[in-house]
């Protein structure tokens, strides 16, 4: 089995929480932590934005990723929002097997 941690940015902690919660009640991430705080510095639209935001740290099944993805998108305030993911190549073998068990596969929803 393949892992992934995808990462976010929301807006605050309502909506990190809120999308946080849709993803573990969906089987889509067996969990999200949520780091509020983040100080995002990025151009938009020709201009230098500094922000204050909150950083999702997702963990799920690479056949669940694009899945995850899209409930993010659907769930988001943002018109474009930040959804990344790095392989997990290795892990604890009883946390790893937490996350096939969490993670409904695509075929049984």
């Amino acid at each position: 089995m393949s892992y992934r941690l995808a990462v976010a940015t929301c807006p605050d902690v309502a909506t990190a929480e809120s999308i946080a919660a849709v993803l573990v009640r969906g089987r889509l991430a067996a969990c999200v932590n949520i780091l509020p705080g983040a100080r995002s510095v990025y151009e938009w639209e020709g201009k230098v934005e500094v922000d204050e935001e909150c950083v999702l740290l997702m963990k799920t099944r690479q056949d669940r990723f694009r899945a995850l993805e899209e409930a993010v998108v659907a769930n988001h305030p943002y018109e474009l929002p930040e959804v990344i993911a790095v392989s997990i190549e290795d892990g604890l073998a009883g946390y790893l097997k937490w996350i096939d068990e969490v993670v409904t596969p695509e075929e049984s929803q």
